[in-house]
């Protein structure tokens, strides 16, 4: 068993939750808001249900960064380090397409992609270290469960 490397450990978790923090600064003030209540679906999870399981995510994927990274050579870290922040970009721009700008077909596609690259991340992963790549899997369930919630704004 590795010893923990606390430096690159924090580093993940201070790179997961800033993009995070990006993505709820469009999110939070918005839940309340008319044009959400009016719009969400009768299977939409009660508000504070969302901030619960996010964090538990975003646990998740900064533990998955981190043993990738720790696990992973020279060629493997460029790898990671672009699908983790292509994802966690595209998955601060939800928030910002879905709440600030109130358009759900452009959140849609978005989280589209972010479903893409979260399938990347573990096929990338994955063979780098087995852990990595599972505990990307709750985040691919709820951004599945995210996507039908997205969808039924379109209907």
């Amino acid at each position: 068993m590795k010893k923990i490397n606390f430096k690159i450990l924090i580093a993940c978790l201070v790179f997961v939750y800033l993009i995070a923090f990006i993505g709820s600064l469009f999110t939070f003030s918005n839940t309340d808001s008319e044009w959400y209540l009016n719009n969400k679906s009768s299977i939409t999870p009660p508000n504070y249900v969302f901030p619960i399981v996010w964090n538990i995510l975003f646990l998740l994927i900064a533990f998955s960064l981190y043993f990738a990274w720790i696990n992973s050579n020279k060629k493997q870290k460029r790898k990671v380090a672009w699908i983790f922040g292509t994802n966690l970009a595209l998955n601060a721009l939800w928030s910002f397409l879905f709440f600030a700008l109130k358009q759900p077909l452009l959140a849609f596609v978005d989280l589209l992609f972010i479903l893409a690259t979260i399938i990347w991340m573990i096929y990338v992963v994955y063979p780098i270290d087995k852990k990595a790549g599972w505990l990307l899997v709750p985040y691919l369930a709820w951004v599945m469960f995210a996507g039908v919630l997205n969808w039924l704004w379109l209907r």
